[in-house]
């Protein structure tokens, strides 16, 4: 398939029939604009740095994956919103910098895409998504990384980076072939696990419990569960019962130190309704 040239505003705006794109950009055009007001006129804006707008992104990250969990679309398009102006930011800092702008940034972006995509872009066949990963991988071992791992940031949470070196893997070839397979290693985890606790050390037990969790992050996988999304819904779960559970215990003049695990029991149960 021929790549067709990056369309220009130009281009763009000379098809009155596209409107929606030409409102597409006239809105990313409107951000650029505000970006560049605030760099050069908010005192707050003109002190950040990339480092000192590193924690802010990380929050607004996790501010995005918490609307996501809630299936909140309004929220999801306010902290997408935000998380866009951190990356304008982001390259408006290197523009000053001299070190690439904008426009540059996106075009890399594109370039890696269509690049990575041959099946799109290109003559390469293939059948499925695996396929298509499995090709990603290949491309970018080709880029000169030593290892497809690489590629899975070391700072991710530990339950995060699970999944993504076990895709990784599996992107590679490295993989089991049934879930029945992987259930028997989770299994296999847990009487390790046991094992340990009767008679090993504390480090050793350690060990084995993060091979459980490695491997129901494994199974999780096999079954089409994210598993960092199904943990978080089961601490939201967790947090709303035991809300209700203290609530109770409150209109009953009861602290919960001093009601019997029966009695909490009773509250759970009725939250467990709502």
């Amino acid at each position: 398939m021929a790549l067709a040239p990056a369309p220009t505003p130009q281009s763009v705006l000379a098809n009155p029939a596209d409107n929606e794109r030409i409102t597409k950009l006239q809105a990313f055009d409107r951000l650029l604009t505000i970006m560049d007001e605030l760099r050069e006129g908010c005192p707050w804006d003109i002190k950040q740095t990339w480092e000192s707008l590193r924690h802010l992104t990380i929050e607004e990250t996790y501010e995005l994956a918490d609307a996501i969990i809630t299936n909140d679309a309004d929220e999801v398009k306010k902290e997408a919103g935000d998380l866009m102006l951190h990356l304008v930011f982001y390259a408006r800092i290197a523009s000053e910098q001299g070190l690439w702008d904008i426009a540059s940034m996106l075009h890399s972006v594109c370039d890696k895409l269509v690049h990575r995509h041959p099946h799109i872009y290109g003559t390469t066949q293939v059948a499925d998504a695996h396929e298509v990963k499995r090709n990603w991988e290949a491309l970018k071992k080709k880029e000169g990384r030593n290892s497809v791992l690489e590629g899975v940031p070391t700072a991710l949470p530990a339950l995060v980076k699970a999944m993504r070196i076990q895709e990784k893997a599996r992107g590679a070839g490295f993989d089991w072939e049934r879930p029945e397979q992987v259930w028997e290693k989770v299994q296999e985890e847990l009487t390790e696990l046991a094992q340990a606790k009767e008679n090993e050390t504390q480090d050793r037990i350690a060990d084995e419990f993060g091979d459980v969790l490695f491997s129901l992050v494994n199974y999780a996988r096999f079954i089409g569960v994210n598993p960092e999304e199904a943990l978080e819904r089961t601490n939201r779960k967790f947090i709303k019962r035991f809300t209700h559970l203290e609530k109770r215990a409150t209109e009953q003049n009861l602290a919960l130190t001093d009601m019997t695990l029966a009695q909490m029991d009773v509250y759970w149960e009725e939250a467990k309704q709502l």
